[in-house]
């Protein structure tokens, strides 16, 4: 035996050469299925998603946090002027203070807004062309000027917010007079007596609206629409702005159709109110001359206006005073009585008022205050005869105009 083959002979002895065996202590690996692998790709593949969501919304956190930081910055030192204007802003994330804000704008809404109306009676700025000239109000116009026919009231007119009388006569050019016993006209100028006065609005229904023919009434309407009074009457109606409430006004003649009237007067109330009048003011001109207790078709006309919504119900014709009925809350001034009154130089009883209600509006409704004021008149501050001149009275003159009038209303 060589050497070669005497060490394959120990190697074969001592096991080396054999095939190796599996080594104590370990077990044979089995195949790994398919699926199984597929399996295990999953869940690796769900344990990288929550860790990148994780991650990610670990971003987003501190994003949301630098810039709350930084917002809080900027309004802490901008004093918060700005808040108002952040549109950004949810409701729910506001600050009372942030709030302070809109609350104080609803307060300004609902805050109440009261204005006053004075009302006056029959201004007939000119004169019938069978009068004196030397005593009418067109010599006085012509010597004195515009401003001399207010001066004495001008500081009441000027202090409220809407001042309404009944004009009565025509501002025309016309000649052709209409067969009546009295006819006025005046230039278009005279509408400065108005204007001067600081009178704001004119009722046109009355029985001298027409008296030099229709030519006349559309004279008037274009004279004292180019003043800017605003004139209303019979079919026309008006609604002014004042302050911010909507007043609306009606005017309504009843001697041509009595009672017949009504249907018209009503209709007037609710075209004004479609237009959105808060406050409704129903002019007539009614009643008997020279009477100081209204008709039947008086009381029954101014009651038909406050059910269908008139606030405020005032009267001439009579040209003197009548009384004050409160109905339902509301006053019917039945007969104003004469004011700026051209139709007579010189008439028997110059008594007159200025009748004042303060209306209050809140949240659009009228709220039910009912103040007033009558401010006791003459039509002429000379008592001997008409100067033109209302004037207010005062001392024991005042308080026997005033009992005149509560006389007159005592039976309401």
């Amino acid at each position: 035996m060589n050497q070669g083959e005497d060490q394959r002979g120990r190697n074969m002895q001592s096991g080396r050469g054999q095939t190796p065996g599996p080594k104590k202590g370990t077990q044979q690996r089995r195949p790994i299925s398919r699926e199984e692998r597929m399996r295990r790709k999953r869940e690796r593949l769900k344990r990288r998603r929550r860790i990148a969501i994780a991650i990610l919304c670990g971003i987003v956190l501190l994003l949301i946090l630098i810039i709350a930081g930084i917002v809080a910055l900027v309004r802490h030192f901008a004093g918060g002027s700005d808040r108002s204007n952040d549109k950004n802003d949810q409701a729910s994330d506001l600050t009372i203070e942030e709030q302070q804000p809109e609350e104080n704008e609803t307060k300004a809404e609902t805050e109440p807004v009261s204005i006053t109306i004075s009302a006056a009676g029959d201004c007939t700025l000119g004169t019938d062309e069978y009068f004196d000239p030397s005593t009418s109000l067109n010599a006085y116009y012509d010597s004195n000027g515009p401003a001399y026919f207010f001066r004495n009231v001008k500081s009441i007119f000027e202090a409220d917010d809407l001042t309404i009388v009944n004009m009565e006569g025509t501002l025309t050019e016309e000649t052709t007079r209409q067969d009546k016993t009295y006819a006025f006209k005046g230039p278009a100028e005279y509408t400065q007596i108005l204007t001067d006065g600081d009178v704001e609005a004119a009722n046109l229904a009355n029985n001298h609206s027409h008296d030099y023919g229709d030519k006349s009434y559309t004279d008037t309407i274009a004279a004292l629409d180019a003043a800017g009074i605003t004139n209303f009457g019979y079919d026309r109606t008006a609604v002014m702005d004042v302050n911010g409430v909507k007043v609306g006004l009606v005017g309504t003649y009843e001697l041509a159709e009595g009672m017949g009237c009504e249907e018209e007067m009503i209709s007037n109330i609710k075209a004004v109110e479609d237009q959105g009048a808060q406050i409704v003011i129903v002019s007539f001109h009614w009643g008997i001359e020279r009477e100081n207790y209204p008709t039947e078709n008086q009381v029954n006309l101014a009651h038909s206006a406050i059910y269908n919504g008139a606030d405020l119900v005032l009267g001439h014709h009579p040209h003197v005073l009548e009384g004050i009925e409160v109905y339902n809350g509301k006053n019917i001034v039945y007969s104003l009585g004469n004011f700026c009154f051209g139709g007579n130089s010189n008439p028997s009883d110059k008594d007159t008022m200025i009748f004042q209600q303060t209306f209050t509006v809140q949240n659009g409704e009228l709220v039910e205050d009912n103040v007033t004021n009558i401010i006791p008149c003459s039509i002429s501050s000379d008592s001997s005869y008409n100067n033109y001149q209302p004037t207010p009275l005062e001392g024991d003159e005042a308080d026997r105009v005033k009992g005149r009038i509560e006389e007159y209303s005592s039976g309401f």
